[in-house]
């Protein structure tokens, strides 16, 4: 046991540890999430169109060009990143614009969210996420410590990010807005931004989005059956219902891969918004608690990469990057077993869906790409010219900033961490790897004692 565990501190303790558990994760949860693709839409995807594999196929392309995306995001050096973040931001919004452009953007079931383009449909707003993550980072970041003000850090930050909001909600898709805001809120957050305004922002949303509930029908709805589930079983409730029958149904080891009943037409998306309930149907409560602890330490890694990383820019990206993936992981989870009101937000990696896998793999590129500026990557890659996959993968050797803003400020606990700026970072570097000691050294300090 003893042996075990020196074994895996020892493989712990090296420089490339975080970009391998990134690695290591993002196949874990793609590969995972094709099989309960296939698993949860076969049956559906058949009566559609006589063919059990055609959504999965349709996953299948997604991820292959979420594997490009998340290539491009490890390789990119991190001046290109940032020239890219408002261009990306201004096409994000421009996207959204044309959503709601009838006869441009798509509707389906009331709601106007997708753009056809020679028959591949994709969500702008999926796209405005990542746009949001990178554009903000690149504006705070750009904040020198004692000009972050009140005033600076909002401006041009808050108007952006609330514009793209009120054109989401304008599709509708509320959703998808909390989840702009959560991620605007983490910018400010891990900015050091002050605790009782942002508090104000927070409560402000909240009454927001009570507001917008109360205001449209069929969201008022899913509050009702979140609070009498059994109000309306065979209407209202029927498809929370039927997705605590399918978690009920699994038992501790469930019923197999690809032997759910809810997924035979009794439990609608079950291959998207409920596929959690097929993974506690076919794998019981080992498999969902499973799943759940998959997130709690991708979470958990992403923090660590964004507190050790050297770039302040990149830090802020992968803390911001892992607490929209904490937060949306947990939302899909929380309505599934019925904790929360419906949303309609994607377990990311798992649920069905072209655009929203293919840019979730962009952001998991993000955070390999932070994880290779912990300044002992940095120097571990320059002695031995990036590691076996890194030279396998042909990534350039990452470069050690030589200036900038402090990293994240405050904790995931919410204390304000002291700044750290490129210099304090490969001060820490250095003292991790002291200087052997030297014989001459210590005679002559012999000799001076």
């Amino acid at each position: 046991m003893s042996d075990i565990r020196s074994r895996v501190s020892t493989w712990a303790g090296r420089p490339l540890w975080s970009l391998h558990l990134v690695l290591g994760f993002t196949t874990l949860l793609t590969m995972f999430g094709l099989a309960m693709v296939l698993s949860a839409s076969a049956v559906e995807s058949y009566v559609g169109g006589g063919s059990a594999y055609t959504f999965f196929v349709q996953q299948l392309t997604g991820v292959a060009l979420g594997l490009v995306a998340f290539y491009l995001a490890v390789r990119l050096p991190v001046r290109a990143l940032r020239m890219l973040a408002f261009p990306a931001y201004l096409v994000a919004v421009v996207l959204l614009v044309l959503v709601l452009i009838p006869g441009v953007g798509t509707s389906i079931q009331g709601s106007r969210r997708w753009i056809d383009i020679a028959g591949i449909s994709f969500q702008p707003s999926e796209f405005a996420k990542v746009a949001l993550v990178l554009w903000g980072a690149h504006i705070l970041t750009l904040r020198p410590v004692s000009a972050r003000s009140t005033r600076n850090l909002l401006l041009p930050l808050a108007p952006g990010g609330l514009l793209m909001c009120a054109l989401v909600v304008l599709q509708p898709n509320l959703s998808t807005a909390i989840t702009l805001a959560i991620i605007l809120m983490a910018l400010l957050w891990y900015v050091g931004f002050d605790l009782r305004i942002l508090g104000g922002f927070v409560a402000a949303g909240i009454a927001a989005a009570v507001v917008l509930t109360f205001t449209a029908g069929y969201r008022m709805n899913r509050v009702r059956v979140l609070f009498d589930p059994g109000d309306d079983p065979q209407g209202l409730g029927y498809q929370s219902r039927q997705a605590k029958y399918a978690l009920a149904s699994g038992g501790w080891f469930g019923e197999g891969i690809g032997q759910s009943t809810a997924k035979w037409s009794y439990l609608p998306n079950a291959y998207n918004d409920f596929i959690f309930a097929v993974v506690g149907d076919e794998l019981g409560i080992v498999g969902a608690v499973t799943v759940i602890a998959l997130f709690a330490a991708v979470v958990l890694l992403g923090l660590r990469i964004a507190r050790r990383c050297a770039d302040p820019f990149l830090g802020l990206v992968a803390a911001v990057a892992t607490t929209w993936i904490g937060a949306q992981a947990s939302i899909n989870i929380g309505y599934v077993v019925g904790l929360l009101p419906v949303t309609g937000l994607q377990l990311p990696l798992i649920s069905y869906g072209g655009t929203s896998t293919a840019l979730m793999l962009f952001v998991f590129g993000l955070l390999a790409n932070a994880a290779r500026h912990d300044p002992l990557a940095i120097a571990a890659s320059r002695k031995s010219g990036g590691g076996r996959i890194s030279r396998m993968l042909r990534l350039p050797v990452p470069e050690m900033p030589v200036a900038g803003p402090p990293r994240v400020s405050r904790s995931a606990t919410g204390r304000s961490a002291p700044a750290q700026g490129p210099a304090s970072a490969s001060r820490s570097a250095r003292s991790a790897h002291p200087r052997e000691p030297s014989p001459a050294r210590d005679r002559r300090r012999a000799g001076r004692g």
